[in-house]
């Protein structure tokens, strides 16, 4: 078990494509959710885990095993109505990596962008970029397992996306 210290926020000017870099695609589905637990799915081209998330805010509880690609879609076929498409960017900021996630499907047009840090501290510390937009740390609205379930927050439409129109 291992404590994840994470801030999110809500990229309004996302930096230009070209700056991100190559992306990774991932589809995570929420199989349960109640109360601060949430259990999920994330099916990448490398690897399929679950993941069991407790907690609220910058600091939470977070378990995540390694399972086969046929568990995988087993798990997956439960969590209809509750996913997200996203293709994840990691982009070096010093000595801490922002994960730039531009989101596809329903939430298409939604970034954010999370960075994890070694402490509370650490965290507090940090000090982020103009572009990383609003902060959203503990706001459950924001959290993935809610965007899945729920979709956008109403007082709050996506970002502007990165691709062309």
């Amino acid at each position: 078990m291992t404590t994840e210290i994470e801030r999110k926020w809500i990229v309004s000017e996302p930096p230009p494509a070209e700056t991100l870099g190559p992306g990774d695609e991932l589809r995570q589905g929420y199989i349960a959710r109640e109360n601060d637990v949430e259990v999920r799915v994330r099916i990448t081209a490398s690897s399929t885990r679950i993941t069991v998330k407790g907690g609220s805010g910058l600091s939470r509880t977070e378990v995540e095993l390694e399972i086969n690609d046929d568990a995988g879609k087993e798990l997956w076929s439960l969590t209809e109505g509750r996913r997200i498409e996203k293709v994840r960017h990691r982009v070096a900021l010093g000595a801490a990596v922002a994960e730039v996630d531009i989101y596809d499907g329903a939430l298409a047009g939604l970034v954010s962008v999370e960075v994890e840090f070694a402490s509370v501290d650490e965290a507090g510390l940090f000090v982020p970029p103009a572009w990383f937009g609003r902060e959203v740390t503990g706001d459950s609205a924001w959290s993935n397992a809610s965007l899945a379930e729920r979709g956008l927050p109403s007082s709050r439409g996506p970002s502007p996306s990165l691709r062309s129109t």
